[in-house]
């Protein structure tokens, strides 16, 4: 078997916006005889590249897109909405043609694109597990082996012999999902679907993709908006923007890369009044502020640069114990500290806080800061999340080696290390 699995060769995906057809039966029927029976080009769609790109009937979905996966490779594909994720894994899956372009791929395919594909509404989850066996090409022995290990991972033993279009859509993509991984496919493809679940299957599924691919083998192609899931889950991704790559490659370094772009710094928020700023009728923010304690002005932020986070927030009520949790994020999904404040019996008026995060303490990467309000340390008063944002930059010194430092802290702990003395016998 040859190492490549899948190959993509100058894929490009054209739409028509609006509306579909010609608007005439005689006409449809027409370009249906010349590209079904006569091979002809269809002169919907054979136009110059240059009109295509400032029509705006047209929509170009994908655009000369390249690249290959190997046999075993977990590779997740990102990017905001409309970049064109969803329509590269249906080429790849042959539900959508390409307007250009080539996909050759070598094994059996397994998808799970939304909530829906692949089973009959009118079958029981016992017949359709069977029917999506025979398509993978297994045969009905190969498919009783499977069958109790599927219904259990799916958790819905009890409406096995039901009808699916009676399903909820949680239970529908818990068996989905279940055929999809446990028939043995070579190729592994799962959408954003996975959203539709509770958090404890969605780990659960996650689990399962990365057992299919790193110890049975198998190839996975893994959209997902959670860089976290796709941390963890891939060893490569590709960042599609706009249809293009933009950036294909190792996962930390792609991911990463997408969240410098996605989310700039946010170093300051302030409002004017307690009318303007965020909050309720107990709490109303004031300001929020990150500042840098650097040496020059313009000096880049990196793992050296310590932080200091001021807050001011109106306070409406009187005599209340009042306490502050400043909650630091990684934008992957990790927290990575949630720091409580003393506790202050406060009356009405403006509050305000001071917290120093010390330099050679977090790892380089993007953060963000969430600000929670809470009363006799138990209950939440207001929150301010996604407040602040900033990223650190990677400083190694004279240490040579340049690989990704583990870790989501990177603390300068106390550490001795000298040459001992030997003992003469």
């Amino acid at each position: 078997m040859t190492d490549t699995i899948i190959t993509v060769e100058g894929l490009s995906k054209l739409y028509k916006l609006g509306t579909i057809g010609t608007g005439s039966l005689r006409q449809d029927m027409q370009r249906w005889w010349n590209a079904a029976v006569l091979k002809k080009k269809d002169p919907f769609f054979d136009l110059d590249e240059n009109d295509q790109k400032e029509s705006t009937q047209f929509l170009w979905a994908l655009r000369d897109i390249n690249f290959e996966v190997k046999h075993g490779e977990a590779l997740g594909i990102i990017g905001s909405n409309g970049s064109g994720k969803s329509t590269l894994l249906k080429i790849i899956s042959r539900i959508v043609r390409p307007t250009h372009g080539t996909v050759r791929g070598n094994g059996k395919v397994s998808s799970l694109l939304e909530v829906g594909t692949g089973f009959h509404q009118e079958l029981t989850g016992r017949e359709n597990i069977y029917i999506s066996g025979y398509i993978l090409g297994m045969t009905r022995q190969e498919i009783r082996s499977k069958f109790d290990e599927i219904v259990a991972f799916s958790g819905i033993e009890q409406f096995i012999d039901t009808p699916v279009k009676r399903y909820s859509s949680g239970m529908y993509v818990r068996l989905a999902f279940a055929v999809a991984a446990h028939l043995e496919p070579d190729i592994l493809i799962v959408d954003e679907v996975l959203a539709v679940g509770d958090a404890d299957f969605q780990k659960k599924c996650l689990g399962k993709m990365r057992e299919v691919s790193h110890s049975d083998g198998r190839t996975v192609l893994f959209v997902s908006h959670s860089m976290q899931a796709v941390n963890n889950l891939c060893s490569k991704a590709l960042w599609l923007n706009k249809g293009r790559i933009q950036d294909i490659g190792e996962v930390s370094a792609v991911v990463n890369k997408y969240i410098t772009q996605i989310q700039k710094n946010k170093l300051v928020q302030e409002w004017t009044s307690p009318e303007t700023g965020p909050g309720n009728n107990l709490i109303r923010f004031k300001k929020i502020e990150l500042i840098p304690q650097l040496e020059y002005p313009n000096a880049p932020l990196d793992i050296r640069t310590s932080l200091k986070i001021r807050f001011q927030f109106w306070n409406m009520q009187d005599e209340v114990k009042i306490s502050t949790n400043l909650l630091l994020f990684s934008y992957s999904g990790d927290c990575i500290f949630d720091a409580p404040s003393p506790t202050v019996l406060s009356q009405k008026g403006l509050i305000e806080g001071e917290c120093d995060i010390p330099g050679n303490f977090l790892n380089d990467g993007s953060y963000y800061i969430s600000l929670y309000v809470v009363k006799d340390t138990t209950t939440e008063l207001c929150k301010l999340e996604e407040c602040l944002s900033f990223e650190l930059e990677d400083y190694r010194g004279d240490i040579q080696w340049f690989g990704k430092w583990w870790g989501a802290v990177r603390p300068q702990l106390p550490f001795r290390l000298v040459q001992a003395e030997m003992e003469l016998v």
